[in-house]
């Protein structure tokens, strides 16, 4: 029997191929070049650009200018309160839609787990190991594993917040009430009150951190009085240069504990219209990106606003943790001294 050659192998031409025959590289160049030209031509035919060039575009073609609102807007009146009307506003529902979703998002993880994971599940349990993680990295082994759930709560909402509020539907869905009409549903962290709710669930859970760890003697650097006492009874003793350091650092102690004191409660503050601000001024930019182009490439604002949530929530809860890590850990250092 003749010998069978061995197939000849085959020969690269060096050209890789990507979409629709082209190179990799120049598909993402084409990609670019595509999306300036919308930009261009978007900016041209908006607004702005028919003011300069003089071009009248049809009436359904275009976008009417947006109109912010901070108030929350009432949906469901239910009373009066202190002459004020409460009762139930489209940013309390867009919250409680947060809250379903993240419910039944858990238990359909929790249902559809398995020993060997694949790929979406993997994923999620590296993101929940990642936070795990970090949480023990800034707080330590015990207080990191004690503070994962709240912290990984208050992001998990937070971003939920933001990322519902770009879906088909909020805003766009009207409700008729008694002012007119209304969005049905509208971000939860863009109604001031929603920040200001979580900023006080975080206040509490770093005060109650810092009690349970330190007992009242947490409490004690709020009211740094004892070294200034002691300076007048030394004074009153007949120790007077002895007395007079103490008067003068015990009232350097006064003055730092009113500062902690109000930076404590300012916490409140920062955290809430950090939240708010940035929340409100990302939903105001997309409002406007959209006004001014004509033909909005939609990964441009929609992008930005899920960057945005994304870090907004990352900020707050690791705020929250290093609040509750230094309260934790204050009782140590004064303890030391």
């Amino acid at each position: 029997m003749a010998e069978q050659k061995p197939p000849e192998p085959v020969k690269k031409t060096g050209k890789k191929i990507g979409c629709l025959g082209c190179s990799f590289s120049l598909g993402i160049f084409i990609f670019f070049m595509v999306v300036l030209v919308l930009i261009i031509v978007s900016l041209l035919l908006g607004p702005v650009g028919r003011g300069f060039i003089g071009i009248e575009l049809p009436e359904w073609l275009s976008v009417p200018q947006p109109h912010v609102l901070l108030p929350a807007e009432m949906i469901f009146p239910l009373g009066h309160f202190a002459g004020q009307e409460w009762g139930i506003t489209n940013t309390m529902l867009a919250s409680w839609l947060t809250m379903l979703v993240l419910l039944l998002l858990s238990l359909l993880v929790i249902k559809r787990s398995k020993l060997i994971p694949s790929r979406l599940q993997s994923f999620i349990e590296s993101v929940f190991e990642w936070l795990y993680n970090f949480c023990r990295e800034v707080a330590g082994e015990k207080n990191g594993k004690r503070f994962f759930p709240i912290i990984t709560t208050i992001i998990l909402f937070v971003l939920f917040n933001g990322w519902l509020s770009l879906l088909p539907g909020f805003i766009t869905i009207k409700a008729h009430t008694a002012e007119g009409e209304v969005a049905l549903l509208r971000g939860a962290n863009t109604d001031i009150n929603t920040p200001l709710a979580l900023a006080i669930i975080s206040f509490v859970f770093v005060e109650y951190v810092g009690l349970s760890s330190g007992g009242f003697g947490y409490l004690k650097k709020f009211f740094q009085v004892g070294r200034f006492f002691r300076g007048w009874g030394k004074v009153f003793t007949g120790k007077v240069k002895s007395g007079l350091g103490d008067l003068f650092f015990g009232g350097v102690d006064i003055v730092v504990s009113i500062i902690e004191f109000i930076s404590e409660f300012f916490r409140i503050i920062s955290l809430t219209f950090r939240l708010f601000g940035n929340m409100i001024g990302g939903e105001i930019l997309v409002f406007m990106i959209i006004f001014l182009l004509f033909v909005t490439p939609i990964i441009i604002p929609y992008g930005l606003e899920i960057l945005f949530g994304l870090i907004q929530a990352l900020i707050f809860g690791f705020l929250t943790l290093v609040f509750a890590s230094i309260a934790a850990t204050s009782h140590d250092h004064e303890g030391s001294h």
